[in-house]
C-alpha cells in the first residue's frame, strides 16, 4: 500500500484537562500517515486520483479546532475519522499528535498520542419472521446505512427459509449484507443490538421467533472468543441460509478458520 505524509503541522487550538488549557489555548504539532493508492495519479498526473494534501491540512486544521476536547486521546480519534469518513481514496490512516507545552510540570520534549485507524469489511446475517417481514428486514438495512460509520456495500438476494432449531415457527425471510465500518468487533455487535431493540426484537426462546436478527458472520479475516462475539459466526458453516446469500455477493471470500471458500461450504451443505 502506497502512503501519503504530512509532518508535525502546526494547530493552536484549546484542548487540555486544565481551564488554563482551554482559555488560553496552546500549540500542537499532527502528524498523519494516508494508506492508499498512488498509482493512477502517478500515471495520469491528476491531482483528482490523489489526496490534496494542501487542501487536506487546512481541512483538519479546521476540525482540529472546531470544538474543545478534555483529551487529546478525543482530539486524534476525532482527525482520523474526519479523514477517513472524507476521504474516500484513503483505507487506513494513522495519526500522531504532540503536545509540546503539555502542563506536567517538568520538562519534556513533547506528550503525544498516536492511534491508527481502517475501514473494516464485515459480513452481517439479517432475518426475521414476525409482523411484515419484509418492511423489518428493510428498516434495519435502513438503520444500518443511515449510521455515519457504517455504511451496506453489497446486499444479497432475500429467501425465504425454513426455521432452524426451533420450527414451530414461521419460516425466515432472509439476507446478507457486506459492510464496510469503522467500528471494532465489539462496537459493531452493540451496534447492531441497539437496532434490534428499536425494531422490538424480544430474546425468549433460544431459535424462537423475532422481528428481526442480525448477525455478524465474519470481521476481516478476525478470529475472536470473546464473549459478547464470536468470530467466525460459529454455525455459520452448518446453515444454507447464511451460505447461499454469502455466495450472491462474495462467493470467494475464505473463511477463515476452515480455510474454504463460501462457494466451496456451500458444496458441502448441499452434499449433506
Amino acid at each position: 500500500m502506497d502512503k501519503m505524509y504530512i509532518k508535525d503541522l502546526e494547530v493552536y487550538a484549546h484542548h487540555g484537562v486544565f481551564q488554563e488549557e482551554k482559555v488560553l489555548g496552546q500549540r500542537f504539532l499532527i502528524s498523519i500517515e494516508l494508506f492508499l493508492s498512488l498509482r493512477e495519479a502517478g500515471i495520469s498526473d491528476d491531482i483528482t486520483k490523489t489526496v490534496h494534501y494542501g487542501e487536506l491540512c487546512h481541512k483538519v486544521e479546521e476540525e482540529f479546532k472546531k470544538e474543545n476536547y478534555d483529551l487529546i486521546e478525543k482530539a486524534t480519534e476525532k482527525v482520523a475519522e474526519f479523514i477517513l469518513l472524507n476521504y474516500d481514496l484513503v483505507q487506513r490512516v494513522k495519526v500522531k499528535i504532540k503536545k509540546p507545552w503539555a502542563p506536567i510540570g517538568r520538562p519534556l520534549l513533547y506528550a503525544a498520542v498516536e492511534i491508527d485507524r481502517k475501514w473494516h469489511t464485515a459480513y452481517i446475517g439479517v432475518g426475521g419472521n414476525m409482523g411484515d417481514k419484509d418492511k423489518n428486514v428493510k428498516d434495519a438495512l435502513e438503520l444500518i446505512n443511515n449510521s455515519y460509520n457504517t455504511k451496506i456495500t453489497k446486499t444479497s438476494k432475500f429467501y425465504n427459509t425454513k426455521p432452524v432449531g426451533y420450527i414451530d415457527q414461521e419460516d425466515f425471510l432472509n439476507c446478507v449484507i457486506e459492510v464496510k465500518t469503522l467500528l471494532t468487533p465489539l462496537e459493531l455487535i452493540r451496534f447492531l443490538l441497539s437496532i434490534e431493540k428499536k425494531l422490538k426484537r424480544e430474546r425468549v426462546i433460544r431459535w424462537g421467533p423475532r422481528t428481526v436478527d442480525l448477525d455478524v458472520l465474519l470481521f476481516d479475516d478476525v478470529i475472536s472468543s470473546m464473549e459478547e462475539i464470536i468470530l467466525p459466526h460459529p454455525r455459520m458453516h452448518e446453515r444454507m441460509f447464511v451460505i447461499e446469500p454469502m455466495c450472491d455477493i462474495v462467493p470467494y471470500v475464505l473463511h477463515p478458520i476452515l480455510n474454504k471458500t463460501m462457494i466451496q461450504i456451500k458444496e458441502e451443505i448441499k452434499a449433506q
